[in-house]
């Protein structure tokens, strides 16, 4: 494996070393029912990372089979928590139509289903088989966006030209509330972020339970199109999250073994009570995370179960507040590596597939992985069809912002900035903009007659009226 570059970041001890308050903690437990925790109070960050809870058992309390039990064990609660149900819907893909954004490439405008009845628009970019030849099954990538994106974003469209070229299937995909999932086809509506207050008798966490399912479920539903697609081999499928996408897909590889590889960036930090994600408000990542507070010591078993799945690789900036990366850097990763070692015991096949990290010094939020780096980083575990380590070495990069500039790509000024996304080094392919209209996966008049399956109000409706039921079961039944 190649070993990648790592900056030394001694000044992260000194913010690590900073006493913080201990809470009251749940009891640890594998399986049970879902208590749900106190918020912290003042909302504010207890020393940037969280109190520190009680270690769970180790592994070498338990036998293999005992400690494969557990990791099973949390896998099924955590599941259970975010409403992912035990049986994913049925897939019924449906390619609407194909078109190439670039030489080499095709695209097919996809949809399929997902929970609660529900569709999920996506872009499937592949290489072109009467342009480029090669030998076996693809690797495939699913590219899970940040807050505000979707698949018309440019890192959705570069990602997608990027990896094509390299010789995956890459999917992206519209999140609940954007771009086709938006009641007006919005793009940065943020729909889902609508704090909603459950009812009497319903847990305070319970509406951000459910929005983080459904995003779970989505996410899955991508790996099950992948793997059910004949080009694409199903043991070599990797997830891509990106900020809120981070944290989605933190939690997907922690449930869904079907994931070989995951890359996490400008996130990764699930860190203790009252910490990043605790404080925070947005449904899609504070209530499900606090709810998950129940299952113990949540950063030790997430890596555990993720690393029982495969390797993970997490990049980060040195300077990215958006995720509260100074509270995090290696020695806060190196802590949490010890504990999620202790968990899988000594021995266990589990403990090569324990997270890489990098960290770029100076750098803030961002979706690094288009950069060298990444593309080394999967290739190693992904293998792909038209890229080799030499090749990747030898290729060109360019800024993004000068990227976004050359080709008029709507972007935000802020995130063009060069401590943000605009100071990724991608590898540059001369890859083109693409213009919205090409990524509209359905014609108008199937969106209109679609719309209560796609957008995010048609999606709450159903929502709110399984809080009401679960209100109203309370109210009948007091005390169960």
């Amino acid at each position: 494996m190649r070993k990648m570059p790592f900056p030394a970041l001694a000044f992260a001890v000194c913010l690590l070393l900073a006493s913080v308050p201990i809470l009251a903690q749940p009891t640890s437990s594998a399986a049970g029912s879902v208590a749900q925790p106190a918020r912290p109070a003042s909302n504010a960050h207890l020393g940037g990372i969280g109190a520190a809870v009680p270690p769970e058992k180790p592994g070498t309390d338990f036998t293999a089979k005992q400690n494969t039990a557990r990791l099973n064990a949390w896998r099924e609660q955590i599941r259970h928590i975010l409403y992912v149900p035990d049986q994913l819907p049925a897939l019924d893909p449906k390619t609407w139509s194909t078109f190439s954004p670039t030489p080499g490439v095709l695209a097919d405008r996809v949809t399929y289903h997902t929970l609660d009845g529900m569709i999920v628009t996506a872009i499937a970019y592949h290489p072109d088989p009467k342009t480029v030849h090669w030998k076996g099954k693809l690797p495939g990538i699913l590219m899970v966006n940040g807050h505000g994106s979707d698949k018309f974003g440019w890192y959705a469209m570069y990602t997608g030209m990027e990896y094509a070229k390299a010789g995956a299937v890459v999917v992206t995909y519209d999140m609940i509330g954007e771009g086709e999932r938006n009641i007006d086809k919005k793009s940065r509506a943020s729909s889902h972020d609508k704090r909603v207050t459950p009812p009497a008798g319903v847990p305070a966490t319970d509406w951000g339970q459910r929005v983080a399912g459904l995003m779970q479920v989505d996410l899955m539903q991508g790996v099950t199109y992948l793997s059910q697609r004949p080009d694409v081999d199903p043991k070599r499928i990797a997830v891509l999250g990106y900020s809120m996408g981070s944290f989605v897909t933190g939690i997907a590889g922690a449930l869904d073994t079907r994931i070989h590889a995951v890359v996490l960036s400008g996130g990764g930090v699930f860190d203790g009570p009252g910490g990043y994600f605790d404080s925070g408000n947005l449904p899609c990542q504070g209530p499900p995370y606090r709810a998950l507070q129940v299952i113990g010591d949540r950063p030790a078993i997430l890596y555990a179960l993720n690393a029982q799945r495969g390797p993970m690789y997490i990049m980060n900036g040195t300077v990215d507040t958006t995720m509260d990366t100074p509270h995090h850097l290696q020695p806060w990763f190196d802590e949490i590596k010890a504990r999620t070692l202790a968990v899988l015991g000594p021995n266990n096949p589990a403990d090569k597939n324990l997270f890489t990290t990098v960290f770029y010094p100076g750098a803030a939020h961002r979706p690094s992985w288009e950069n060298r780096d990444a593309a080394l980083w999967l290739n190693d575990h992904i293998h792909f069809a038209l890229w080799t380590d030499a090749e990747i070495d030898k290729l060109p990069t360019i800024k993004v912002s000068d990227w976004v500039t050359k080709n008029g790509v709507t972007a935000g000024t802020s995130e063009m900035r060069p401590d943000h996304e605009g100071g990724i080094d991608a590898l540059d392919l001369n890859l083109p903009n693409i213009p919205r209209a090409d990524l509209m996966v359905l014609p108008d008049t199937d969106w209109t007659a679609m719309k209560d399956q796609l957008t995010y109000e048609a999606w709450a409706a159903k929502a709110s009226a399984a809080e009401a039921a679960m209100a109203a079961a309370a109210t009948a039944h007091p005390g169960n």
